[in-house]
């Protein structure tokens, strides 16, 4: 089992909060010789119509001395875990999440930006202290 990020348990309880089930903790990601995990999963109704929005979140607190190494390890993993997740897993989406903090001295500096948008990363932001989603990116419905 890996170990669980500094924000995990907050970032559970946000998504709890914020009206989601969570599914697994962690989420298994398996793939012909590929077993993986990332943190978790989740589930919340969309409508009575779509059925359940699913995702798997992958938690980053980007503690790294270098704020870049940190999120170039974020995207390499961020990427290879949503290839496997579509592969095997089609109906789930991939988030990247993290604390306010370390979204504003990291994942808004311009290089990593340009990273995010290329990739279409989707990632969504917890303020620790209510233990409440503060942003979604991009914006889920409710």
């Amino acid at each position: 089992m890996p170990a669980k990020d500094l924000y995990h348990d907050t970032i559970k309880t946000a998504l709890i909060n914020d009206g989601w089930a969570i599914l697994q903790d962690p989420y298994r990601i398996r793939y012909e010789d590929a077993k993986l995990y990332a943190d978790l999963s989740a589930s919340r109704p969309v409508s009575a119509q779509r059925g359940d929005r699913k995702i798997v979140v992958e938690i980053k607190t980007f503690a790294d001395p270098s704020p870049l190494t940190g999120f170039h390890a974020a995207l390499g993993q961020y990427i290879f875990y949503r290839d496997l997740i579509r592969a095997t897993e089609p109906e789930y989406d991939l988030y990247l999440a993290t604390d306010r903090e370390a979204y504003e001295r990291v994942l808004l500096r311009p290089s990593a930006q340009l990273g995010l948008n290329r990739n279409a990363v989707k990632l969504f932001v917890v303020n620790l202290e209510s233990e409440a989603i503060a942003l979604w990116n991009p914006e889920i419905a409710t």
